[in-house]
């Protein structure tokens, strides 16, 4: 348990065994489940955390209230890492009413069976007084489930936010954030937005001009520090991201079965690195210990304006983890991009082919017809100088 405030108590968990959020994205700094309580003549828990930490959690909710009942658990989100443990607050604080919007009410009956009359329905802008405090509620659908809302404290102009503005890895015993801790987390903020959030940029930006009419001076999402002192820096990347605004700089991706594909694109980055171009380069197959793969590819396409991507021809296809990750660009409605194929082959030149058709797909500016390089890659097959050349 951490005082925030006079009203505020975090009363989450961190989570550092976990290898896969969702089961799919890496978490090499781990990731933590936030949960707050406000503590005033009536107490209000605000979401809970993922299933595991139950002894954990109800400790620390004793320790901030005491013997006083939680009378208002608050459900921002129902994805499971932030609600497992409505049924255990349930049997802890019999009396509990859960707040909820009417999207909730189907998820929470189909995960926990919650009976109706234990639900109080709240609806866009709706207040409930909690003493000398109330908490208003805004609808934010789709950021990232159709049933999100953000939860309003006027009097401690504080927003808690859901997922929104959250980021991977774990938080410090004190979670409120300090001067500086933002370049920290910035990666992994931008990692978290585009692997879960990065096809919502539509509706973040509707979420955005909603609080942007509210005076917001700390931010407690359920992800990450509690930002105060960077409060702004957060919301203006934020609002970059969902607008799928980016620097110039080269984003190689690529997936290699014996090499060729993978030194070409070494070669590249080399000639990018002469010239001073930022660039990241990511190995989709995870072959290099510490790849983050298509999690960490995704971070840096909502970094940078240009895709280079590399794969060899597979079953006159695209190489699987590649398509695996121009899938997940065409999900996310990526806009905006500069891009450019290339990979070796065999016998058939089809990827790169195939890789400028999803490209061209999408609406990204092709740079060229791409190259394609028969059997093993030499420097004189592929000249990296002039790509590079074409790429600054």
């Amino acid at each position: 348990m951490k005082k925030i405030s006079d009203r505020i108590f975090y009363v989450g968990v961190n989570d550092d065994d976990k290898a896969l959020f969702e089961g799919l994205w890496p978490l090499p700094y781990g990731v933590s489940y936030n949960s707050y309580l406000v503590v005033d003549e009536k107490v209000a828990l605000i979401d809970t955390v993922e299933c595991g930490f139950e002894e954990e959690y109800l400790d620390e909710i004793r320790e901030a209230i005491g013997e006083k009942p939680v009378d208002y658990l608050v459900v921002n989100h129902m994805e499971p890492d932030h609600s497992s443990l409505i049924s255990l607050i349930c049997a802890a604080y019999p009396d509990v009413k859960i707040v909820v919007n009417a999207k909730t009410v189907p998820m929470i009956k189909g995960y926990h069976g919650t009976p109706e009359e234990r639900l109080l329905v709240v609806g866009e802008g709706d207040t409930l007084s909690l003493g000398t405090c109330s908490l208003n509620f805004y609808m934010a659908p789709m950021v990232h489930w159709p049933e999100t809302m953000v939860t309003w404290l006027p009097e401690e102009k504080t927003v808690f936010s859901g997922d929104a503005f959250g980021t991977f890895g774990a938080v410090a015993d004190d979670p409120t954030d300090e001067e500086g801790l933002f370049e920290q987390y910035r990666d992994e903020m931008i990692r978290y937005y585009s692997n879960i959030v990065g096809k919502y940029g539509v509706p973040v930006q509707t979420a955005l001009k909603k609080l942007s009419a509210l005076p917001v001076e700390r931010i407690c999402s359920t992800h990450g520090p509690v930002w105060k002192e960077c409060a702004f820096d957060v919301v203006a990347l934020y609002d970059r991201m969902s607008r799928y605004e980016v620097e110039r700089g080269v984003c190689i991706v690529y997936g290699s079965m014996y090499g060729n594909t993978a030194a070409a694109a070494d070669a590249l980055a080399m000639e990018l690195e002469k010239r001073g171009i930022p660039y990241a380069i990511h190995d989709l197959a995870c072959n290099n210990a510490g790849e983050l793969g298509v999690s960490g590819a995704l971070r840096d396409v909502f970094k940078y304006d240009t895709i280079v991507v590399g794969s060899p021809t597979y079953n006159n296809g695209i190489f699987p983890p590649v398509e695996t990750f121009m899938n997940a660009l065409q999900a996310r409605l990526i806009k905006g991009r500069r891009f450019y194929a290339f990979g070796s082959y065999t016998w058939a030149p089809a990827s790169v082919r195939l890789l400028n058709e999803r490209a061209a797909a999408m609406g990204f500016e092709l740079l060229g017809e791409g190259l394609p390089f028969p059997q093993a890659y030499t420097e004189q097959k592929c000249d990296m100088s002039k790509l590079a050349d074409l790429l600054a």
